[in-house]
């Protein structure tokens, strides 16, 4: 009885782990040859997927005030109408045209992959793909190690949770993986009621504040008194808000992934796949609603705190620092709301990794398994979840759960996102022949570019951090890429009618297949090349053959389907050409399928490779060519472990 107990739980598992394994939220995604394809996704509402990408944007607003105090002084309400300014005339535009260019969730990345082919094409992508890792990794472990410093440091808590922040930051992970495990839906039911109650809760916050700004009426023309006498006239205040501009980017943090949990926008019923046309409008409100909402209450907010609260506060041990928005609802609010505002605020934080680990598990299966970069699991959720969620653990090991050291990496993260979605856009734009939108965007960039240097000066340790996750993802990519070159990476083979008929006339005989590297493809090439096999494998002249020949175009993709046509030289010499990615893996395909069309076991015959095998094992892992004969054999033996149905290769 034990021995059939345990492969069934086994394949349960398996089978749950394994669940939706193709491209995260899209109906009926390329799965590869190994895998079955998912239902489509249904989608949720857009003001519901707000919400998920809003525990990150909206969550801001628990440090966000605080840091702009810090960084510009009385001067931190001009501050943060300068970040509106870019939000809602910048930011805003660029991603709602990312939302056009690229409506399943592959953001600017995708836009950007299509300017480069080839391996610095992949590296290109692999770069990025580490600045978004960083940025959504940290969002992770960031939130949660600031929700557990606020839980830490509540005073009723304090006492009891000293020295455990490390502890608690990891169980808030591991519970939000947890959350993932148990099914994306539910991940945008908790967000949905976080943002309700925590806006709520702001908004009350907000306009208790402005009516105590506006019953005193000497706090106003104290601020303003000060201001003057402090920085002199407008244009000197102005100039001073740019330069500090770069320390509040943070409240720019929720466009990407705004972008990123594009797939499970609801729409049209009406949309296709290849174009979404509701999604891209009900996206576009999801950008531009969640920028209003979070643009009032960046302005609101640091008003009603730059005035209400001292300066000392702010600053590192006052009551305010990190929590400006949880001083005043305590202090004007009462202790119960104070608690309640606080519990609201640590869920809110702690939630906010919900958006980045969603844009992780849209993002990175799009391009690491399609690459060949990534094993087939990487395509499911579950897995991937639990791969994140150990590397969250890691990160906030190496930081010891400090809010402070990870965010330079963060800020790095996010700018250089937008960056590259900003020159993005200005290059689509120029394509498209829009000149106004074309100059429009390219402003937008060079601010963006800017901002993103003057952070990096500041803070270099963002770099450093992002290129520790950039060389982590190329050097697992590629070691996934060595361990799966052998695999059959042809996803389909379709023969054009006069192919299809050479295979069916073979079909009556012995099927002999020539792997012919075309050079001139002149009548004495295909003469000579004939009378070199039957020399070299002792075969009669009666013996007939039809050659083969494939072209090599990209070899940096990994999967793709495949095309053969037939074509008659000479008058007599029958060739069948296709074009591939990898010269052995192609021909490995085509005999598998011949195989399974006619019944009949094909042969196909080789010429050694000259030269030294570890190089031409390289020439085949970069270039798709090199050592063809023995890795085409060694496809089939992947591809097919039967030996009696395999496909025979003859080499001489």
């Amino acid at each position: 009885m034990a021995t059939t107990e345990h492969p069934p739980s086994t394949g349960r598992l398996r089978a749950w782990m394994l669940e939706g394994l193709s491209d995260m939220g899209k109906p009926g995604g390329h799965t590869g040859p190994h895998a079955e394809p998912e239902p489509p996704h249904q989608g949720q509402r857009w003001w519901r997927v707000m919400c998920l990408t809003g525990v990150d944007y909206f969550s801001t607003l628990g440090y966000q005030p605080g840091i702009a105090a810090l960084a510009a002084g009385l001067l931190s309400p001009i501050a943060t109408i300068v970040l509106v300014v870019v939000t809602l005339a910048g930011a805003l535009p660029v991603y709602r045209r990312v939302a056009e260019e690229s409506p399943h969730g592959e953001g600017s990345i995708a836009m950007l992959e299509r300017l480069l082919s080839f391996w610095q094409g992949k590296l290109f992508v692999l770069t990025l793909l580490g600045f978004a890792a960083t940025d959504f990794l940290i969002t992770i472990t960031l939130s949660a190690a600031d929700a557990s410093t606020h839980l830490v440091e509540n005073p009723h808590l304090t006492s009891a949770l000293h020295g455990h922040q490390m502890v608690i930051t990891l169980f808030l992970v591991a519970l939000l993986g947890a959350v993932f495990l148990k099914g994306f839906l539910e991940a945008i039911g908790v967000a949905f009621a976080l943002v309700g109650v925590y806006l709520a809760l702001n908004l009350v916050v907000v306009i208790d504040g402005l009516w105590h700004v506006l019953t005193a009426e000497h706090v106003v023309t104290d601020w303003t008194s000060a201001l003057t006498a402090q920085h002199g006239n407008v244009f000197v205040m102005v100039g001073l808000a740019l330069i500090v501009f770069p320390k509040l980017a943070l409240g720019l943090s929720g466009f990407e992934t705004g972008v990123a949990v594009m797939p499970h926008v609801q729409g049209d019923p009406g949309d296709t796949e290849e174009r979404p046309t509701g999604r891209i409008r009900d996206t576009k409100k999801l950008l531009t609603t969640a920028a209003i909402i979070m643009s009032a209450f960046l302005i609101t907010s640091s008003f009603i705190t730059t005035l209400l609260i001292p300066a000392n506060e702010f600053k590192a041990g006052g009551r305010a620092n990190g929590r400006a928005l949880a001083y005043l609802a305590h202090q004007y609010l009462g202790g119960a709301f104070g608690t309640i505002y606080d519990i609201s605020t640590i869920a809110i934080l702690w939630f906010a990794g919900a958006s980045a680990m969603a844009g992780l598990l849209n993002l990175m299966p799009r391009y690491l398994p399609r690459y060949g970069m990534a094993p087939h699991w990487a395509r499911a959720v579950r897995p991937m979840v639990i791969v994140f969620t150990l590397i969250a653990f890691l990160v906030t090991w190496i930081f010891d759960a400090n809010v402070d050291k990870q965010g330079g990496a963060y800020a790095t993260g996010v700018l250089v996102l937008i960056s590259s979605a900003a020159i993005a856009v200005t290059i689509a734009a120029h394509k498209a022949g829009q000149r106004r939108w074309t100059i429009g965007f390219a402003v937008i960039a060079v601010v963006f570019l800017y901002t993103t240097v003057v952070n990096v000066i500041e803070r270099p340790d963002g770099v450093k951090i992002g290129a520790c996750f950039i060389v982590g993802i190329i050097l697992v990519s590629l070691l996934s890429r060595l361990a799966r070159a052998f695999e059959l990476r042809v996803t389909s083979v379709t023969l054009d009618p006069l192919a299809e008929r050479f295979v069916r006339d073979m079909a009556s005989r012995k099927m002999r297949f020539i792997a012919n590297e075309p050079g001139h493809r002149d009548k004495a090439e295909y003469r000579d090349k004939i009378e070199q096999i039957r020399a070299d494998n002792e075969m009669p002249e009666q013996e007939d053959f039809v050659f083969v020949e494939v072209t090599v175009t990209d070899p940096s993709e990994f999967e793709a389907g495949m095309t053969v046509r037939g074509e008659v030289l000479h008058g007599r010499y029958r060739v069948l050409t296709l074009e591939s990615a990898s010269i052995p893996n192609a021909l490995a395909a085509l005999l598998l399928h011949v195989r399974d069309v006619t019944g009949c076991t094909p042969h196909i015959y080789f010429e050694w490779t000259e030269g030294n095998p570890f190089a031409n094992f390289l020439r085949f892992f970069l270039f798709g060519q090199g050592e063809v004969a023995p890795v085409t054999r060694e496809v089939l033996r992947e591809a097919e472990p039967d030996r009696a149905r395999r496909p025979r290769v003859h080499t001489g």
